[in-house]
C-alpha cells in the first residue's frame, strides 16, 4: 500500500467516527509514520515481543486542566509498515481502523486495559 492509499484509510478511520465524538476531538493532529523511533519505543517501555502499531502523545481530554490552552497539539502516530507487517494483507485496512481508534481512545483518557476491554 502506497502512504497515500495508507492515509486515506486514516482517514476514513476517523471519518468513521460518529459526529458526537469526532466533535469532541480537540487539539489533536494525527500522523502516520513508517515506524516507531526508538524514542518512542522507550516511551512506551513496550514489552519484548510485542508490537507498537500506534501512539498517543499529549495530554487526555479527561486530564486538561484551565492551564491547558498554550499546549502543542496532541498527536496520534500511526506506523504503517508496522501495522503492514502485523496484519494479513486483506485484514491491514481493518487493522488501520482499530489502530487508530484505539489511539484515539486514549485522546479521551481510556486506558489500554478498557480499549482491549471494548476490542481496540
Amino acid at each position: 500500500m502506497t502512504r497515500e492509499e495508507f492515509e486515506d484509510q486514516v482517514d476514513l478511520a476517523l471519518d468513521s467516527l460518529p459526529d458526537e465524538i469526532a466533535d469532541l476531538m480537540d487539539n489533536i493532529e494525527v500522523v502516520v509514520e513508517s515506524r516507531p523511533s526508538r524514542r518512542d519505543l522507550q516511551r512506551v517501555n513496550l514489552p519484548r515481543g510485542e508490537t507498537l502499531l500506534g501512539l498517543y502523545v499529549g495530554i487526555s481530554l479527561d486530564r486538561r486542566g484551565e492551564h491547558y490552552n498554550t499546549a502543542l497539539p496532541d498527536r496520534v502516530i500511526i506506523y504503517q509498515k508496522t501495522i503492514e507487517e502485523a496484519y494479513p494483507p486483506e485484514e491491514v485496512v481493518e487493522g488501520i481502523r482499530t489502530t487508530v481508534l484505539h489511539e484515539v481512545g486514549h485522546h479521551f483518557g481510556l486506558t489500554d486495559d478498557r480499549l482491549h476491554e471494548l476490542g481496540y
